[in-house]
């Protein structure tokens, strides 16, 4: 475990704004879908991507109006709802499901979860909206991108009826009590639909892969640069976002609690600059990009076991990362005037 990725602040906090107690302790990690209590009234739920822990994240925040932050995918969707219902959380008792953006990894489960839940409303960025209401598209891109892998890992999306989805505007909050709420931030570049969520009470901020990914048993944070979203001046403008919000810890899907929360989002920005730097060189001499990074970032994952190589591989190839890079640099030089300076 790295030294920053640990137990946040608030940490064995009371559960007083839950109707429901607890029937486990958070603190055992044997315990069958026990959850992490890792601040005030946020429970993290390891949704089990693949059957992997450590992976996928989703985060349940407590209140009279709970509300979880991440489904997973529709994989993982069994592992998720057993762990809602140790928690003590009944069918009418969620009262909203946001999801940071609408890659499969984070809403593959939504349709699912709100079948289970029928009186919670789905939260999503604007541009996400449609794609809940009839992910057709967005499972046939997917099937594309992932081949077998779509099915064998990660499942697909099931629609929301259109009347349950609720799109999040910039600044706009979702009550979860009355001392409670989560703020949501814009904060495209990993992809255009992606938004932010400021927790008003633990003031711990749902940073969905903004940030990047940070596998607790792999160290290394690496950028999330996929095609076909990715853009490099709207990623770094959204960490700098974040960061005028002091928040108080990061919460990754990929994955948990950061304490030291500025100085992580400053490793970030320095890091994804690091990255495009690598990315643009070997693009202007017209090298293979996917090659480059590798090469310059290979001793990032020296010590790091073989199991979770091919973890942070699935999650945050070199490949994929490669692929939106060169999109992104092709876009920029095509003329739409995006900014290529990272300084």
């Amino acid at each position: 475990m790295s030294d920053t990725h640990q137990r946040g602040p608030g940490t064995g906090a009371s559960h007083e704004g839950h109707p429901h107690a607890h029937p486990f302790d958070p603190d055992d990690r044997s315990a069958p879908g026990a959850g992490v209590v890792v601040a005030d009234g946020v429970i993290e739920i390891d949704t089990r991507l693949g059957g992997w822990e450590r992976v996928t994240a989703g985060y349940l925040i407590e209140g009279d109006a709970p509300v979880l932050v991440e489904t997973g995918s529709q994989s993982s969707v069994p592992a998720l709802l057993a762990q809602l219902e140790n928690i003590g959380l009944a069918a009418d008792d969620l009262a909203g499901v946001v999801v940071t953006h609408i890659h499969l990894d984070h809403a593959g489960g939504v349709g699912d979860v709100a079948r289970a839940f029928p009186k919670a409303t789905v939260y999503v960025h604007p541009k996400g909206a449609r794609h809940l209401a009839d992910p057709t598209r967005l499972v046939d891109s997917a099937a594309r991108v992932y081949g077998p892998l779509l099915d064998s890992l990660y499942g697909r999306l099931d629609p929301t009826p259109s009347e349950r989805i609720h799109v999040l505007e910039d600044g706009e909050m979702v009550r979860v009590s009355a001392n409670r709420s989560l703020v949501a931030i814009d904060s495209p570049g990993h992809a255009k639909h992606h938004l932010g969520l400021h927790d008003s009470l633990s003031g711990v901020l749902f940073a969905g892969d903004a940030v990047g990914v940070k596998l607790p048993d792999a160290g290394v944070l690496r950028p999330s640069t996929p095609p076909p979203d990715f853009d490099l001046t709207s990623a770094l403008h959204s960490l700098q976002r974040f960061a005028e919000r002091r928040p108080t810890a990061l919460a990754l899907a990929h994955y948990g609690l950061l304490a030291e929360p500025l100085d992580i989002l400053d490793e970030a920005d320095g890091t994804l600059r690091h990255w495009a730097d690598v990315a643009e060189s070997a693009y202007r001499k017209g090298e293979d990009i996917a090659a480059a990074l590798a090469a310059e970032f290979a001793s990032d994952l020296d010590g790091v076991s073989e199991e979770q190589r091919e973890k942070l591989e699935v999650m945050n190839g070199v490949h994929s990362n490669a692929a939106g890079f060169r999109r992104w640099l092709s876009v920029r030089d095509s003329g739409d005037g995006r900014s290529t300076s990272t300084g």
